[in-house]
């Protein structure tokens, strides 16, 4: 294949051409017979990383151990879901895989961190599932799809410089989300200094119910249309995925019009309300709603929690989202017995929360400002690395 635009001295190939693939063991525990194995499935493949938190085992025959096994150097591509998803095995000691997995091993005219860089570009720029993902609910790379990705191929040495160019913007993005991981641990340290296990109140602060310092604990609702209703621009509907921990994610952030937004109006969002998950996996992540997101309301998924002039927003948000609370939390939103975890308004208010002198709260207030500028900081110079990242991605690759 020949393309006057390619960059001199590369070349354009199919994935088929520079690699072979097998897709790993179709499981069968009522069939299977052999010795148990741990093997790897989709959920062990992260992006350029391992999981294994969770490693299954299932039996192999000692002929099938070669054949679904993976070796140092190998790249292992999720075949489903999170299509692409694309991990290098970089361990001395084999493993088994199965077939919810592609192995691709290359034939040494390819770095295979290279290939992994390559394919986090389709992902990120839609090309994989649009042009490769086979299905409409549910996605699939399957063998023939795969094989047929064409991949730009310059010099091994040249490989080696993008791939030591790409991962060292990596690496410093990495870094700074570390620094961002030390502040958040910082605050809470202040927060257990100053305060001490605001579940136990080993300082024996007053104590008072969550309904007796709000003067609004509430949730909204799904607009009639579900998601088909969202529109590109308007007012912010905040959903469970935009709350998380001491941080508002902007991303997926959807919008309705004043029309929806009107069937919503017990829950407009004011300046410095605390937002609380209440259902699901992200049940008692919480975060203060940040100004630039107003006018907003909320789904059934969040809380609205408006506190009165007697406590600070930023103290109770650090109180709620502290270790112990948050287990406390989880535990209550597990006690109710349903099939997910939730958080009822009744809950809500009935929840015990430390009460320290006003000004106490407040000096813990001036302090956590200070360290929400510094992260502040910190996340414009991610965006701008990022940003430099994604552009010579799309040099190499667009």
């Amino acid at each position: 294949m020949e393309d006057k635009n390619i960059k001199k001295g590369w070349e354009i190939k199919k994935l088929g051409e520079v690699c072979e693939s097998d897709l790993g063991k179709t499981l069968n525990q009522a069939k299977d017979t052999g010795n148990l194995y741990p093997y790897l499935c989709a959920i062990n493949v992260l992006w350029d990383k391992f999981d294994f938190s969770t490693v299954k085992y299932t039996r192999f025959e000692k002929s099938e151990l070669e054949r679904y096994s993976v070796r140092k150097g190998d790249l292992l591509i999720c075949e489903g879901g999170d299509i692409g998803r694309s991990a290098i095995w970089d361990k001395e000691e084999s493993m088994q895989y199965q077939n919810a997995l592609h192995r691709v091993r290359f034939n040494g005219s390819i770095e295979p961190r290279f290939c992994l860089l390559y394919f986090r570009f389709l992902k990120n720029s839609g090309i994989l599932d649009l042009q490769y993902g086979k299905g409409v609910t549910i996605k699939h790379l399957v063998k023939t799809s795969l094989l047929s990705i064409p991949i730009p191929i310059p010099p091994l040495s040249e490989q080696e410089r993008i791939v030591g160019e790409l991962d060292c913007l990596s690496g410093v993005i990495e870094k700074k989300k570390e620094q961002l991981k030390e502040l958040d641990a910082l605050a809470q340290s202040i927060f257990y200094e100053m305060f001490g296990n605001p579940v136990e109140n080993d300082r024996g602060w007053e104590v008072k119910r969550l309904g007796e310092i709000t003067s609004k604990i509430g949730s909204g609702a799904t607009p009639k249309g579900g998601n088909e209703s969202y529109k590109l621009e308007g007012i912010s509907l905040i959903r469970s995925l935009n709350v998380h921990n001491n941080l508002f994610v902007y991303k997926d952030l959807a919008h309705i019009d004043i029309e929806q937004a009107d069937s919503l109006k017990n829950v407009i969002i004011e300046k410095g309300d605390v937002l609380l998950n209440i259902t699901g996996a992200s049940v008692a992540r919480c975060c203060i709603v940040p100004d630039n997101v107003l006018p907003a309301r909320v789904n059934q998924h969040v809380a609205i929690i408006r506190m009165k002039d007697i406590v600070s927003n930023i103290f109770i948000c650090h109180q709620l989202i502290s270790d112990v609370y948050q287990k406390e939390l989880l535990s209550i939103g597990k006690s109710n017995g349903a099939t997910r975890e939730a958080l009822t308004k009744v809950q809500l208010e009935k929840l015990n929360v430390i009460i320290p002198p006003l000004s106490l709260q407040q000096e813990f207030a001036e302090k956590i400002e200070s360290i929400e500028k510094q992260k502040e900081l910190i996340r414009k110079s991610i965006e701008e690395v990022e940003m430099l990242f994604n552009s010579r991605m799309e040099y190499y690759f667009g």
